[in-house]
C-alpha cells in the first residue's frame, strides 16, 4: 500500500526533526521540521478535532499567505485525510464561497476560521487528498483531484530529475498550491525534506538581499522573473540552479541571464493535470527554443495533430479515460515537435482557430507572425466577444506600435493583422506567471479609451 503525505510527512520530520524547514527571507526566526508538525498538529487539534471525521474525503477550501502558517493549515488538513483546495490568498472571500460551492466542498478557512458550507461532497477514493485548480482562462476553474501517490509521484519526478536533494535550500516566490509551486516546493518539503525561504518580493533589489543573507541554491521562477533579473545589475550568490517554468521563455533573456549570471535557465514543462513533463538538462533549452526531454518516470508519445501524449505516475486518473499501465495518460492541448533525441519543441495550443469576417484564422499564426518581428519579446492575441469579432494583439516591445504595424503588414494579409492593438514593455502576468489574458482582454477590447486604436 502507498503511504499517504502524512505518514511521508512523519517520517521526513523524524529524519529531519531538529533541521530548518522553513525561514521567511525577511525577518524572524525559521522553524524546524519537528517545530512546523507541532504546530500543524495543534491547528488540527484546535480547528479540525470538534467536528469529528466531518472533513474526512471531503474537500476543505482554504488561503494563506505564503509562509510556516501556510504550510500548518496543509499538514493539519492530510493529518485529518481532508482533500486539499489551495486558493490564493488575494481571491475575495465571495469567491472563495462561490467556488467551494461550486466544488461542493465542506468547509472553508479563511481569515475568521472554519466555515461550514451545506451539502458537502464526499470522495469515496479515500486515496484522493488534493483538488489543483486550472487557471481558468476559458471559463470557471475546472477541479482536478490527485491522490497521495501522485502528488508524492510528482515531487519526487522533479527532483530526481533536476538533482534536487535535502542538502539544496528552494527559493519560494511562485505560490505553494499552484501547480508550479507544490511540485517543486511544497511537496519535496514534505515528502523529502528539502527546506525552503520564503522570499520576501517579486523584485530584483530584494531577491539580491534574500539571496546575500540566505543563500538558497534552488530558485523555480518565471519568465517574467528571469526577464527583470536579467536586466537589473544584481547578483545572485549561492545560486546553482534556476528553473523557468510556467510561461515560454524568450532566448533573448535565457542569453542575457547566461551572459550576466554566468550560469544558464534551465526549461520546464508542465500541466496541472500531469505535473512535470519535460525539463531541460543541459540549460540549452532556453536559447534554442525547446523545453526538454521527458522527466524520469515520464512517457512521451507524438499524437496526431502534433500533441503529446503524456504518462506517469504523476498524472490524474480520476475521471480520466485515458489511463494506461496503471498510470493517468493525458493528451495535451499544446501542438509540439518532439524530435529524434525526444526534445520537445512548444508550437502553439491547439484549438485556436477563430472566424473572422467569413474566413477562418489560426491565432497561433498571427502569434507566429509577431513573435518573428524585432524587438518583441511577448505576444497575446485573440479576438473579441461582439458579434462581429474584432482581432486584437498585446505585444511585449519598446519599439513603436505603428512601427510594429508596418512591418507585420509588408507581409500579411490585411486581415490577418490585428485592428487593436496594446505594446508594453512586458506583458502583465498572474500569480501562476502566466500571461494575464483577462486584465489584457479589458485592455484591448474594454471601453474605447482603454485599448490603442490603429
Amino acid at each position: 500500500m502507498t503511504p499517504s503525505l502524512h505518514t511521508l510527512w512523519q517520517a521526513t520530520v523524524r529524519r529531519r526533526s531538529d533541521d530548518r524547514a522553513i525561514q521567511l527571507a525577511e525577518n524572524g526566526p525559521g522553524v524546524t521540521f519537528r517545530e512546523l508538525a507541532t504546530r500543524a498538529e495543534h491547528w488540527a487539534a484546535l480547528h479540525l478535532d470538534g467536528i469529528g471525521d466531518a472533513v474526512r474525503s471531503t474537500a476543505v477550501v482554504f488561503s494563506a499567505p505564503q509562509g510556516p502558517g501556510w504550510f500548518e493549515i496543509f499538514l493539519g488538513l492530510i493529518s485529518r485525510q481532508a482533500v486539499v483546495v489551495c486558493l490564493d490568498p488575494a481571491e475575495p472571500i465571495t469567491a472563495q464561497r462561490r467556488l467551494a460551492a461550486d466544488l461542493r466542498a465542506g468547509f472553508l478557512w479563511h481569515g475568521a476560521g472554519l466555515e461550514a458550507l451545506p451539502s458537502p461532497r464526499r470522495f469515496r477514493d479515500p486515496s484522493i487528498r488534493l483538488i489543483k485548480l486550472t487557471s481558468g482562462s476559458t471559463g470557471r476553474p475546472r477541479p482536478l483531484p490527485f491522490s497521495d501517490a501522485q502528488m508524492a509521484a510528482d515531487g519526487r519526478q522533479v527532483t530526481g530529475t533536476m538533482g534536487i536533494t535535502s542538502r539544496d535550500l528552494n527559493y519560494a516566490l511562485i505560490p505553494l498550491g499552484h501547480s508550479y509551486g507544490l511540485g517543486n516546493l511544497s511537496i519535496p518539503l514534505i515528502v523529502q525534506g528539502i527546506p525552503l525561504v520564503i522570499g520576501s518580493a517579486p523584485l530584483p533589489h530584494a531577491i539580491a538581499a534574500d539571496f546575500a543573507r540566505w543563500r538558497p541554491s534552488v530558485f523555480p521562477g518565471v519568465p517574467a522573473l528571469w526577464r527583470a533579473l536579467a536586466a537589473s545589475e544584481v547578483t545572485l550568490p549561492g545560486l546553482r540552479l534556476a528553473i523557468s517554468a510556467g510561461a515560454p521563455l524568450d532566448p533573448a533573456v535565457a542569453a542575457l541571464f547566461l551572459q550576466r549570471f554566468g550560469q544558464p535557465l534551465h526549461s520546464f514543462y508542465g500541466s496541472s493535470e500531469t505535473g512535470g513533463i519535460t525539463y531541460d538538462r543541459t540549460g540549452r533549452g532556453g536559447l534554442e527554443g525547446h523545453v526538454g526531454t521527458a522527466m524520469k518516470g515520464v512517457r512521451l508519445t507524438l499524437q496526431p495533430g502534433r500533441r503529446l501524449s503524456v504518462s506517469s505516475a504523476a498524472v490524474l486518473t480520476l475521471g480520466n479515460r485515458r489511463r494506461r499501465e496503471g498510470h493517468g495518460a493525458w493528451l495535451m492541448a499544446d501542438r509540439v515537435d518532439l524530435d529524434a533525441s525526444g526534445r520537445v519543441r512548444l508550437l502553439g495550443r491547439r484549438g485556436t482557430t477563430v472566424k473572422l469576417a467569413g474566413r477562418r484564422l489560426d491565432l497561433g499564426e498571427v502569434a507566429a507572425r509577431l513573435r518573428r518581428l524585432a524587438g518583441v519579446s511577448d505576444v497575446w492575441v485573440g479576438v473579441s466577444d461582439d458579434r462581429e469579432p474584432v482581432l486584437g494583439a498585446a505585444v511585449a516591445s519598446e519599439r513603436d506600435r505603428a512601427a510594429l504595424r508596418a512591418e507585420l503588414a509588408a507581409d500579411t494579409p490585411a486581415w490577418k493583422v490585428p485592428k487593436k492593438w496594446v505594446v508594453v514593455p512586458a506583458l502583465p502576468i498572474t500569480e501562476r506567471g502566466k500571461i494575464d489574458a483577462a486584465q489584457i482582454r479589458q485592455r484591448l477590447f474594454g471601453p474605447p479609451d482603454s485599448a490603442v486604436q490603429p
